[in-house]
């Protein structure tokens, strides 16, 4: 007697097949993703010869030398393109920064070549426009700050793994990294941007130096003008006095339990 099975069982998918298909879907991504990298260089040409975002869809479509229905297929409008333009900046600036402070070893000086790279990379330049950083980033944080958050996502993961460095050997104290390297990115990249400030008689301009002084403050407790200087441990005063306080708690331990043995 044959035994005949309650429901049909499937036939794997033929190897081939699934190699035909997967080889189609490639092609059909890097297709698409070539077109997308047409729309932005056409994009930033327009940016650059105009100096302004101010221009139409159609015109990016006639410079990219493709169709209005595919810039729609790959974007919802001008708004998403210049987004991306935005995104994919700092996406290349994280990774130059990145790029450089890896080839120094000590861990709080990675952090102030990175500081100093970010300061010198967001200070307007004299005559050369950036009004995707000078127009439509101002805007976007007023419009749609998460955007703005999500596209300085891969600055601030760098920011805070060098923060996260200079914790671990001991050069800096911070209790939130990602937090205290939000604020050092927003100090770099603002402080950049701003005009010379009224300091005495004349207008001064605010440096990368005393920028990284005022953040070396801010995680170390050193005083402006230290340049970072530590202690002969090798820590800075702040680590230095957390170190303390950690030394104090284990001391104070066996005396805390004769306590509560005599009591």
């Amino acid at each position: 007697m044959r035994v005949v099975p309650a429901e049909p069982v499937e036939s794997p998918e033929p190897a081939w097949r699934q190699r035909a298909v997967e080889r189609s879907t490639r092609a059909a991504k890097l297709r698409a993703e070539q077109r997308v990298q047409r729309f932005l260089d056409a994009a930033q040409e327009l940016i650059a010869d105009k100096g302004t975002t101010d221009f139409t869809v159609q015109e990016v479509v006639e410079r990219s030398r493709q169709s209005l229905r595919s810039f729609y297929q790959h974007f919802d409008g001008k708004h998403e393109l210049l987004l991306a333009l935005f995104e994919d900046a700092l996406s290349k600036s994280a990774a130059e920064i990145r790029e450089k402070a890896a080839a120094v070893a000590d861990p709080l000086e990675r952090l102030k070549v990175a500081v100093e790279l970010l300061y010198e990379s967001s200070t307007p330049r004299e005559g050369q426009q950036s009004p995707l950083f000078t127009d439509f980033a101002i805007q976007l944080l007023v419009s749609h700050p998460d955007q703005v958050a999500t596209a300085h996502l891969p600055l601030l993961t760098l920011f805070t793994e060098l923060v996260e460095g200079a914790v671990e050997s001991g050069r800096a104290v911070a209790p939130r990294p990602r937090r205290t390297a939000s604020l050092i990115m927003q100090t770099a990249m603002f402080t950049a941007q701003a005009p010379a400030a009224p300091v005495g008689a004349q207008p001064s301009r605010i440096g990368a130096q005393d920028v990284w002084e005022f953040c070396l403050g801010g995680i170390t407790g050193a005083g402006p003008g230290t340049g970072g200087s530590t202690t002969r441990t090798g820590k800075t005063p702040a680590a230095k006095k957390t170190a303390a306080k950690r030394t104090t708690a284990k001391k104070s331990a066996p005396a805390r339990r004769a306590a509560r043995g005599t009591a």
